[in-house]
């Protein structure tokens, strides 16, 4: 069956959907910012007051992306259960980090950004070296949310790729630019709410359509070995999923904003259940992904594998229900990505490196016009449409698998050493890419976090160094 064959939803539906949610988006935004005591604390870290439920929200919602809703359909169509199930096991990132989050909030209670610890842990060095992959994870991020933007008014209603990528952006730029991180935060917590609801739906409409034992039976006449559970290059997909995820939390801005807003007593708690709730999304999203390839849906880009095949077997009304859960998930996504990394620019660069004489007002000042900068660049960068959004999501892997050790030891170990750090930052950077060239993307990441553990600890035990934790206090 050709992929043309699916129904879109008109424009005149499109339209209104992205109308509504978009003027509601923006005007929540905007009320929810004005309620904070607009210092730069407050448009930062909304205070530093959040409770567990919105907390937990605020997580699940940050992690379902654009990729998450159109990237794990494309692994469950190209590798079969493996694809599915490694793109669950990403949730681990999450819940793995939870641990570390009440010791960041215990050590650093009134730090802002992820570079503050590198900076104070490690020295200036390693705050460069942390910085330019964080640079670069964050540059394909949002690349991959925006190319998913206009992919999917493109797969829905045949809008041009352009138009979705701009319009996203731009309410996830407007209402992040007004209220700041009370408006991200206010808005995660509906889209997370949406995102479970409609999934749920979508799902259990899909598989009345298209039963399960059909599905299986097809597979197994068709594609036997997309059920293997020993498959390879399923495992290695699964092992670098779960390894990547971790790269990712554990250094990004994202987290860290949230651990730094939220109240200490429940950063733990909020951090396991966003994760444990996140893992239902790709599992749910990835089975579609099954479906497409036992009914041997032909597609001219796989990452619409989600929108076109719930669209065929809903006709408009699926359509409808996958376009607000997709927009849902890039708008909480951008929204979180603009934020944070805008705070890690304006705190580390701007007023750490630049203006370290800069006052409350003009920091907040800065952190805005990062917003505007990282949307206009984003737009710049993702304007060439790529083939698909696992190729910049597993090149950045290389890199951010890299941080994991050096962030754990260091939150944990007095020992750690500095230039252990540097070096395994650097050496599982280099070799993580260089499996990515000649081996396979997908173990971009196990290479990477393999060499960076081994020199973070071999360096530790050979040359400690004696770190008095105190000094991460003193932050703010």
């Amino acid at each position: 069956m050709s992929a043309d064959a699916a129904r879109f939803l008109s424009p005149g539906i499109a339209w209104a959907l992205v109308v509504l949610f978009s003027v509601l988006w923006i005007a929540l935004g905007i009320a929810w910012g004005r309620r904070g005591k607009g210092d730069a604390d407050d448009f930062m870290l909304a205070g530093r007051n959040i409770g567990l439920a919105l907390s937990t929200a605020t997580l699940m919602a940050s992690w379902v992306t654009g990729n998450t809703t159109l990237l794990a359909p494309e692994f469950g169509y190209r590798t079969g259960l493996w694809g599915m199930f490694s793109y669950a096991l990403a949730g681990l990132g999450l819940i793995l980090f939870a641990p570390l989050a009440a010791r960041i909030k215990q050590l650093m209670p009134n730090g802002r950004t992820s570079g503050d610890f590198i900076r104070l842990r490690y020295g200036r060095l390693a705050w460069w070296v942390f910085m330019v992959i964080t640079a670069v994870y964050t540059l394909g991020f949002l690349m991959t949310q925006a190319m998913g933007a206009g992919l999917l008014l493109q797969a829905l209603s045949g809008f041009d790729y352009h138009v979705g990528m701009v319009v996203v952006i731009g309410v996830a730029t407007v209402y992040t630019l007004f209220g700041g991180m009370r408006a991200v935060i206010g808005t995660d917590f509906i889209q997370s709410l949406l995102i479970m609801v409609l999934l749920a739906v979508v799902a259990v409409l899909a598989f009345r359509q298209f039963p399960m034992p059909e599905v299986h039976a097809r597979l197994i006449a068709e594609h036997p070995d997309r059920l293997d559970l020993l498959l390879p290059a399923g495992l290695l997909i699964a092992w670098n999923s779960a390894l990547f995820s971790m790269g990712e939390v554990f250094h990004n801005n994202i987290w860290w904003s949230r651990v730094f807003a939220s109240r200490r007593s429940v950063v733990m708690t909020s951090f396991l259940l966003g994760g444990l709730a996140w893992m239902s999304v790709p599992l749910v999203t990835g089975s579609i992904g099954l479906v497409a390839l036992a009914r041997d849906l032909q597609l001219e880009q796989v990452n619409m594998v989600f929108p076109v095949m719930a669209a065929d077997l809903l006709g408009a009304g699926g359509a409808a229900l996958v376009f607000v859960v997709v927009f849902a998930s890039l708008t909480s996504t951008l929204d979180s990505l603009l934020a944070s990394t805008a705070d890690l620019l304006a705190e580390d660069v701007y007023f750490r490196l630049l203006r370290p004489q800069a006052n409350d007002a003009q920091l907040k000042q800065a952190a805005r016009l990062m917003v505007v900068g990282l949307a206009v660049v984003t737009v710049a960068l993702s304007w060439p449409r790529l083939d698909s959004l696992a190729s910049v999501l597993f090149f950045t892997g290389a890199l951010v698998a890299s941080t994991v050790w050096p962030v754990a030891c260091g939150l944990y170990w007095s020992s750690a050493n500095r230039w252990a750090a540097i070096v395994a930052m650097v050496a599982g950077s280099a070799v993580g890419l260089t499996a990515y060239v000649l081996i396979a993307p997908y173990c971009a990441a196990v290479f990477s976090a393999a060499v960076s553990a081994v020199v973070m600890v071999v360096g530790s035990r050979r040359k400690p160094e004696r770190f008095d934790f105190n000094l991460l206090k003193e932050e703010g």
